[in-house]
Parts: structure tokens; sequence; C-alpha cells
């Protein structure tokens, strides 16, 4: 996932309820799709960052020498200015972009 694109809120941004239940039926099973996709993105986010610095870090592990890498401090700002990964999901969620499913739901 590329996320220079997303488009989202980078703060909280009080919404309508009813929005959030239209699709689902039920506000709980609502909440539940949107948990799992905010742990997809904030894992994928985490996987992503975790690479990127590895390519900044010392080859050597000496604890005597403490140094700052450029690179690593402005590659983990731009990660920390990007939106929280519940509101990438709920920004998904409210532009159709989520597919989920109900097993349970399916069987009756």
């Amino acid at each position: 996932m590329d996320f220079k694109k997303v488009k989202s809120e980078t703060s909280a941004v009080t919404r309508q309820k009813d929005k959030f239940y239209e699709q689902t039926g039920n506000i709980y099973e609502t909440v539940v799709v949107l948990a799992k996709r905010a742990n997809q993105v904030g894992s994928d986010m985490k996987v992503e960052l975790d690479q990127k610095i590895a390519e900044f870090a010392p080859i050597g592990d000496n604890l005597e020498e403490v140094f700052e890498n450029r690179e690593q401090i402005e590659i983990a700002r731009f990660y920390e200015g990007l939106p929280k990964p519940t509101l990438i999901a709920v920004s998904e969620f409210l532009n159709g972009q989520i597919y989920f499913r109900n097993p349970h739901k399916e069987n009756l």
C-alpha cells in the first residue's frame, strides 16, 4: 500500500453513526471490520517502516558509538505525519473500499 497517496484526515472527525451500519446492519459488526482493517494497515506500515529503517542501519554493532542517522530520522518523521491506521480504515470503509463478509450470515 502506498501511504503517500492515502487521502484521509490526520485527526479525529465527528461522524454520523448512521453511515457506519448502513452496509453491515450492525454497528458492532462494523467496529469489528474497522478494527481488523486497522490492524492490517498498521502491520503493513510497520513492516514498510522497518524495511526502510533497516536500509540505513549501521553495519557494525558498536555500543560505544551512538550517532544520529539523519535518513532514519526523516523516515520516522514522515511516518509520524501519516494518518493513524484507524482513520485510514474508517475512510476506506465509508468510501466503500473495504471488502468484508460475515460467514455466520452466509450459513443461515
